[in-house]
């Protein structure tokens, strides 16, 4: 009974779908890598501003390393979730928030697989000596059908990351390695979608 139920399970394993001809076959598509663990939640901070345009490019013509933003919002059993808003922003590389228009702000809407991008700029640190704030992103990701989540992105190895009393290492971003520019930042949301949605 074991043996077979071991057979079963392993044939199962390989399941290939047949396509209209029976000569035709392709492998069942793979659930998404991801941690299944939702986002760590964070503080909005002072400086967010509502209503921002939907747009990919936040750049505005300010000076800076250009950086590419992208990844997926996923539900906590690895699914795409689309048509979930990413609302980027982000001080600018000396530190400095746009806090009467919309420079360095701006949503996307995923896609059906999840999907958004942004062409931004590397934030700076801003404070003083006594308390400074390492580089990051502030998001809200609101799915139609999941609870609004508000936290912040920071920078692998960046020496001020054990200093901010804010920074979580579950937060980082993956800077993928690239010879050309601009860098590429990539990062997953997990946020809990409720049943029917």
């Amino acid at each position: 009974m074991l043996k077979s139920r071991r057979k079963i399970l392993q044939a199962s394993a390989g399941l290939v779908l047949a396509g209209p001809m029976f000569g035709q076959r392709r492998a069942l598509a793979q659930t998404p890598a991801c941690d299944d663990s939702p986002t760590p939640r964070q503080i909005e901070g002072p400086y967010y501003t509502p209503q921002t345009p939907r747009r990919s490019n936040l750049i505005d013509g300010l000076p800076g390393e250009v950086l590419i933003f992208e990844g997926r919002v996923l539900s906590t059993v690895c699914q795409p979730v689309p048509d979930a808003i990413v609302d980027l922003w982000s001080c600018d590389a000396q530190g400095v928030y746009d806090n009467s228009g919309f420079k360095l702000r701006g949503h996307q809407i995923t896609d059906a697989q999840g999907r958004f991008r942004f062409q931004t700029l590397v934030p700076g640190s801003y404070g003083n000596s006594s308390f400074r704030r390492t580089p990051h992103f502030h998001v809200k990701v609101q799915s139609p059908a999941s609870p609004l989540l508000t936290t912040q992105l920071y920078f692998p190895d960046h020496p001020l990351n054990q200093r901010d009393s804010f920074f979580n290492p579950a937060l980082l971003v993956k800077i993928e390695k690239k010879v050309q520019q601009p860098k590429l930042a990539l990062f997953d949301f997990v946020v809990p979608v409720q049943a029917g949605g």
